[in-house]
């Protein structure tokens, strides 16, 4: 009886600590998934949005432009390798306005995924659009420098502009998208893959190093486009209630 007794205790205790290991395991989930997003309030909103109006500034007042055009001048003697200069151009065209939309409208089409979609769909509209004005409002003109490395044997697409005296580029448009397509996938990834969603930010990181490596961007425009992208993404992601995709009871169709 003894015996017995002791290993209903023992079964116990191991269900008990099981259970505790379970909830605990789901608590440091949420809690991350709670960090994942800030609120318009905190002090992470405050610095990127502080951040991104000094840009803003320093791109309007040309300050930069001359450490900007130094960068440039050195990148544009790495060119010549085939390889990379191929690569780099397939990485640049991936980061076309068109393909992130594409996949948007995919997600938005499919039920089990239509408020992730709708909610990447307008995030990449607005933050497009924005880009596009902001570059003409800054007036910030892309490197004049000429790429000397080897060429695609296609066209690459172009951006989306607005009626502009100048051919802008801050922020940079390409790091716009990609970053918010990387927070709002990654974060919905977050949850089924805690330890590999963070790979999906090779997408602007690389698209971003192939825009700078093609003299199409300056290093200015690129911090600027990927703190607006993210930014805007924050901002959608709150209002139109991202926290939801994880819940199953929740019709995906409203």
């Amino acid at each position: 009886m003894d015996h017995v007794e002791s290993s209903r205790t023992i079964d116990g205790i191991l269900i008990w600590t099981g259970f505790r290991s379970m909830y605990a395991c789901q608590y440091e989930e949420d809690l991350s998934l709670q960090k994942w997003l800030f609120d318009v309030r905190s002090r992470t909103f405050f610095l990127l949005a502080l951040s991104f109006f000094v840009l803003v500034y320093l791109a309007g007042a040309k300050i930069l432009v001359y450490q900007d055009n130094l960068f440039e001048n050195s990148l544009q003697k790495l060119a010549g390798n085939t390889t990379v200069d191929l690569t780099m151009q397939i990485l640049s065209e991936i980061g076309w306005v068109l393909y992130p939309i594409f996949v948007a409208i995919i997600l938005f089409i499919m039920k089990s995924t239509r408020r992730l979609g709708l909610i990447l769909l307008l995030s990449l509209l607005i933050g497009t659009i924005a880009a596009a004005y902001l570059r003409c409002y800054t007036g910030y003109e892309k490197p004049a420098l000429e790429f000397l490395g080897a060429h695609l044997s296609i066209e690459s697409g172009a951006d989306v502009g607005v009626p502009c005296q100048i051919d802008g580029t801050f922020p940079a448009g390409h790091t716009v998208r990609t970053t918010i397509f990387a927070f709002i996938v990654g974060y919905a990834l977050s949850k089924r893959f805690p330890r590999g969603w963070h790979l999906v930010w090779l997408y602007p990181i690389l698209v971003s190093i192939s825009r700078l490596y093609l003299l199409q961007e300056y290093p200015t425009t690129v911090i600027a486009g990927a703190v607006l992208g993210i930014l805007l993404a924050d901002i959608m992601s709150k209002k139109l209630k991202i926290e939801l995709i994880f819940d199953k009871s929740e019709p995906q169709g409203t």
